[in-house]
C-alpha cells in the first residue's frame, strides 16, 4: 500500500469558513470543498481594501483547474456545513457552475422530503423572517444602526439565518456545472445508519457523518422553538399577560405541532400583531436572536475523515446540543478523540469545542485550524481565548486564517501559506 497524504488548505475570507480537502496515493485522489463564505462584516482586508468572496472562489476555483489533468476544475463533494451566510454566501457565484462537481453534501434539514426536517426548517426560515421584519419595523426607514448595537446585531444574526437563497439554490438545485442530473445531492446523515458511512476512491479512507443528530431530543435543542415561538417567549419577558385567549382550549394547537399544522401565512400573521411590543426591547430582540443563531448553528454537518486510522474531525458551527449528540455516543466520540486535525467550531466562539474534551480531541503534534477574522462587535470574544489555550496545552499547533504565518516556524508542521495570506495549508501524511 502506498503512502496517502491528506492536505488540507484553508482560506481566509474573513470571518467565514473555506477549507479544500484532498486525499490521495499513487492511485487515487478525491478532492472535497467544505464550505466558502463569509460574514458581511467581517471580510479580509489587503492593505485597506476589503477581500472579495469572489476572490476566494476564484482562487479555489483556479487551484482545481491547475491541478485538473485536462484543465477543467473539479470537486468530488462540495459540503455546505449550514446554512449561514458565512457557510454559504460564496456559493451565490457564478463561477461555479463551470465547476464539474460528483457530489453535494448538506445538513438533511434542508431535504423539503424528510419528515423530520419539514417543521424544524419552516421554523427556522420564519424565525429568521420574522426577527429581519421586527427589527426593520423599529428602524421605520432609519440606517438600524442608528438604533443601537443591539439592533444591529439582532439584524446580522437574522440575514445570516436567513435561507440564503441564491446559495442554497445553487447547491441543491443543481447550479455546478451539468445541472442538476449531474450530480448527486445528500441529504445527511440519513435515516440508515451503514449509509453514513462514506468509503472514497483513495484505499482505507472513509468519511464518517455524524451529526446533526435526527433524535428528537436532540432535535428539540436545534428548534427555533417551532413556529417561531421564541418570539413569544421574548413578549413574556416583557410582561405580556396571555391568560385571557377568546377561545376554549380544547381548540388550542401545542406549539410543537404548530408548523405540522398551521399554514406558515397564518402563523405569520398571528405574530405579526404582537411584533409591535416586541420592538420596544432590544435585549429581548437580540436575545431572540441569539438563539435562532445557536439553532442552525446546531444543524450543522459534523464528519470525519478517516484515512487509514489518521482522522480530520469537521464540525461546523456545532454547539452545545449537536456535541453533546456525539459524546454521548461512545463509539462517535472514539471518532473526535486523538485526532490529527480539528477545524475549530464557531470560528472558536465559547459556545463551541467544549472545553472539557477540547484537550482530548487532537493527538499531541496535531493541527486545529481556527477560520477567523475580525467583526468588531466581537473582536474581544471570538475566538474564545480559554479554547485556544486548551488546544495549545493538549499540544497542537493552532493556526489562525488571520495570522497563519505564526504557525509558520513549526518545524515539525508541513504548513505553507499563500500570497497575501490568502490560505495557508498543512499536509499530512498517513502510512
Amino acid at each position: 500500500m502506498s503512502e496517502a497524504t491528506v492536505t488540507i488548505r484553508m482560506y481566509n475570507p474573513g470571518f467565514g469558513d473555506c477549507f479544500l480537502v484532498t486525499v490521495a496515493d499513487d492511485d487515487a485522489r478525491w478532492r472535497m470543498l467544505v464550505d466558502c463564505g463569509v460574514h458581511s462584516h467581517g471580510r479580509a482586508r489587503v492593505g485597506d481594501v476589503p477581500r472579495r468572496i469572489g476572490d476566494v472562489v476564484g482562487a479555489v476555483i483556479s487551484q482545481l483547474t491547475d491541478e485538473s489533468d485536462d484543465g477543467m476544475p473539479r470537486l468530488d463533494v462540495v459540503a455546505a456545513s449550514h446554512r449561514h451566510s458565512d457557510h454559504v454566501s460564496g456559493f451565490a457565484d457564478d463561477a461555479w457552475s463551470a465547476v464539474d462537481v460528483g457530489e453535494v453534501w448538506v445538513p438533511f434539514v434542508e431535504d423539503e422530503q424528510d419528515s423530520d426536517a419539514i417543521g424544524l426548517r419552516h421554523g427556522l426560515t420564519a424565525a429568521a423572517t420574522a426577527l429581519q421584519g421586527l427589527v426593520e419595523q423599529a428602524a421605520d426607514g432609519r440606517p438600524v444602526d442608528s438604533l443601537g448595537r443591539s439592533m444591529a446585531l439582532a439584524l446580522d444574526f437574522a440575514v445570516n439565518s436567513g435561507p440564503n437563497l441564491a446559495a442554497a439554490t445553487r447547491l441543491v438545485d443543481g447550479g455546478f456545472k451539468g445541472g442538476a442530473d449531474h450530480h448527486e445531492v445528500r441529504f445527511l446523515p440519513r435515516p440508515d445508519a451503514a449509509e453514513n458511512r462514506v468509503e472514497l476512491p483513495v484505499e482505507g479512507a472513509v468519511v464518517h457523518v455524524l451529526g446533526p443528530s435526527r433524535d428528537p431530543e436532540y432535535l428539540k435543542r436545534m428548534d427555533p422553538p417551532a413556529a417561531v415561538h421564541w418570539l413569544e417567549e421574548a413578549a413574556a419577558e416583557l410582561g405580556r399577560d396571555e391568560e385571557y385567549d377568546i377561545f376554549d382550549r380544547m381548540y388550542e394547537v401545542p406549539r410543537d405541532e404548530v408548523s405540522a399544522r398551521i399554514p406558515v401565512q397564518l402563523v405569520r400573521a398571528r405574530n405579526a400583531m404582537r411584533l409591535a411590543q416586541l420592538a420596544l426591547d432590544q435585549g429581548a430582540l437580540l436575545r431572540a436572536a441569539s438563539v435562532l443563531e445557536r439553532s442552525v448553528n446546531n444543524t450543522s454537518l459534523f464528519f470525519v475523515l478517516d484515512v487509514r486510522g489518521t482522522r480530520f474531525v469537521f464540525v461546523g458551527d456545532s454547539q452545545q446540543g449537536a456535541w453533546e449528540h456525539v459524546l454521548d455516543d461512545p463509539a462517535s466520540r472514539a471518532l473526535v478523540t486523538g485526532a490529527a486535525f480539528y477545524k475549530v467550531g464557531h470560528h472558536g466562539s465559547h459556545n463551541a469545542t467544549p472545553k472539557p474534551v477540547a484537550r482530548e480531541l487532537i493527538r499531541t503534534g496535531g493541527v486545529a485550524m481556527v477560520p477567523v477574522g475580525t467583526v468588531k462587535a466581537w473582536q474581544d470574544s471570538i475566538p474564545k481565548t480559554e479554547i485556544l489555550e486548551a488546544l495549545h496545552e493538549s499540544g497542537a499547533h493552532v493556526i489562525r486564517a488571520d495570522d497563519p504565518e505564526a504557525g509558520a516556524g513549526d518545524d515539525d508542521l508541513d504548513l505553507h501559506v499563500g500570497p497575501d495570506g490568502l490560505w495557508s495549508e498543512v499536509r499530512f501524511r498517513v502510512a
